[in-house]
């Protein structure tokens, strides 16, 4: 078990790509780690967007930043939503200024955009978020999974078993 004693947020609102939420929490729970799922209030039905539910364990307001490892944001239409509340942007950019992982997947890059993270950053995503990503300064790639410095990236579901790979590679890092 890599990530033993490690904690980690994942990131929730309504709308999420089941899989792109539910796989890496259950493989990073196999790894050891400690996931919270956050959202907007806590102990609340989060529904994705294939009708998978999951409950929050916390609210964005109740994180205390420096007691994570790191931080994912799942796609579907969730970053959307997520990329609207200052708190998820400032857990963001307090990860990426502490260099600690953050992940993210298709849509994700959103939020990593309202938080103004991505500038001269080599990443991922899905294509249909490309020139939003370049518009933020990113250096977009066509490529399953992208590792620049402590920031992972991966385009969409069949991506997620290197997505997970890469990312519990550099969890286990730091």
């Amino acid at each position: 078990m890599k990530l033993q004693g490690k904690k980690i947020i994942q990131l929730v609102s309504d709308d999420f790509e089941d899989l792109e939420l539910w796989y890496p929490v259950l493989r990073l729970r196999e790894e050891g780690a400690t996931v919270h799922i956050v959202g907007e209030e806590a102990s609340k039905k989060y529904i994705g967007k294939y009708g998978v539910p999951i409950e929050s364990d916390i609210a964005f307001s109740e994180v205390t930043i420096d007691d994570y490892d790191a931080i994912l944001v799942p796609g579907g239409w969730s970053p959307d939503k997520l990329r609207r509340y200052e708190e998820v942007l400032q857990m963001v950019r307090v990860m990426n200024e502490k260099q600690k992982p953050i992940g993210q997947i298709c849509h994700a890059g959103w939020v990593l955009i309202s938080a103004d993270v991505l500038k001269g950053r080599k990443v991922t995503s899905t294509p249909g978020i490309k020139d939003d990503m370049t518009n933020a300064g990113a250096k977009w790639v066509n490529e399953p999974v992208v590792v620049d410095g402590h920031l992972v990236s991966s385009r969409r579901p069949p991506d997620l078993p290197d997505y997970m790979r890469e990312f519990i590679d550099v969890m286990s890092k730091k």
